[in-house]
């Protein structure tokens, strides 16, 4: 009875002993995957298209400022006197527009329409001639001319002769000159009236009065059409010109203060006021605090996950674990940096990923030296992309 029970027991603890053999070797087959890091945030390096000299620093190393705020402010030179400028160009471009758009009123029609008129009947009359009524009235004119000079002529006669004989003064002697002289303007104004009417119209009056009627038939004619398509679309350009040329000094003044783009922690401010700056050159430096991540690499033999994988982070410094998530595995192996340290050896290729942590965002610090674990959590879902896509974050 000894024999047999000598046997099982043997049997069982061979059992045994091949269980926890093979335990073991299973235990060290399946070692944790733990990489380390440094855990980074984004930087932005903000600047102004427009250069110029610091008016105001607003903000400190160590600042936290939202989205829009205002950091600095620079001095605008002459950009206020160049908006007032660009906007009284505009509002007389949109003016003129606005004129040609409308056409003309209609008084401004109806008075072209007198002007081509009045030209008009002065034409018919200068082409007609003169009227015989006209000539004979002329002739009558012309008859009084002459015999108002006649008498004027008698009465210098007869007072030169009283004047020879010193029995008429000299006022009386100038003054029949002078009636003499006026008698003898208007009888020759008179003969060349006369010498007009009867030779008539001259061809010169004619085409003279042509050529303006002309021109008042053709402005009549386009304050009735309105104005050609051509000067609209003329007026419309120099108008969207002026406006582009407004919005653009409206940009420039705008980017005279220096905005934060997104919310983040003021990193790096080297301004004092007073200070030029290059227009595009960045003048202090933001950390994203919304979003932290790891960058660790992996070697290739334990590349068996994809994006989307729930890791832990610790770190040094704190002794609690934050959830995090591969966002990225780079597409391309590389040798292991000299700075990181992984229990594979160095002559193997690794590959870079990037791990977004989704938790402890105001407990962990940029710069803090960390380790990613892969065994704390289990594998991403089999809809997760791979290589350098980066999916939907799960909700922590």
């Amino acid at each position: 009875m000894t024999d047999p029970m000598a046997k099982y027991v043997l049997l069982f603890v061979a059992l045994v002993a091949l269980l926890v053999g093979l335990l073991i070797r299973s235990q060290r087959g399946v070692q944790p995957l733990v990489v380390s890091g440094i855990i980074e945030a984004d930087e932005i390096r903000v600047g102004s298209r427009v250069g110029g000299r610091v008016r105001e620093v607003l903000v400190d190393e160590g600042h936290a400022v939202e989205a829009g705020a205002v950091m600095v402010v620079l001095e605008p030179f002459d950009l206020l006197e160049r908006r007032a400028e660009a906007r009284a160009n505009w509002a007389a471009a949109q003016a003129e527009f606005e004129r040609l758009s409308a056409g003309y009123r209609t008084e401004e029609v109806a008075q072209a329409k007198a002007r081509h008129d009045q030209l008009s009947a002065q034409l018919a009359k200068l082409r007609a001639g003169p009227r015989k009524q006209t000539v004979a009235a002329a002739r009558a004119r012309l008859a009084a001319a002459q015999s108002e000079r006649s008498l004027a002529q008698q009465n210098h006669d007869r007072v030169a002769q009283l004047y020879r004989r010193n029995a008429s003064t000299k006022e009386e002697m100038d003054s029949v000159i002078e009636r003499l002289n006026a008698a003898s303007a208007m009888l020759v104004v008179r003969q060349q009236e006369l010498a007009e009417l009867e030779e008539g119209t001259r061809q010169e009056e004619i085409l003279e009065a042509e050529a303006q009627l002309a021109a008042a038939t053709e402005e009549w004619n386009l304050r009735q059409k309105g104005f050609r398509p051509e000067e609209i679309a003329r007026a419309k350009a120099q108008m969207e010109a002026a406006a582009a040329a407004l919005e653009s000094i409206e940009r420039q003044i705008d980017e005279l203060q220096i905005k934060a783009p997104s919310a983040g922690i003021v990193e790096a401010v080297e301004l004092q006021p007073g200070d030029l700056v290059a227009a595009g050159a960045p003048v202090l430096s933001l950390i994203d605090r919304r979003r932290l991540w790891m960058r660790a690499y992996v070697p290739e033999d334990r590349l068996n996950f994809t994006t989307g994988q729930r890791v832990q982070i610790t770190v040094d410094s704190r002794a609690e674990r934050f959830a995090a998530e591969v966002t990225f595995i780079s597409r391309q192996g590389e040798f292991t940096p000299s700075n990181v340290q992984t229990p594979e050896e160095r002559s193997k290729q690794v590959f870079r990923i990037k791990v977004t942590l989704l938790e402890g965002l105001e407990q962990l610090r940029p710069g803090m030296a960390g380790d990613v674990d892969f065994g704390a959590l289990g594998a991403a879902p089999a809809s997760a992309k791979q290589n350098g896509s980066t999916p939907r974050r799960r909700p922590t």
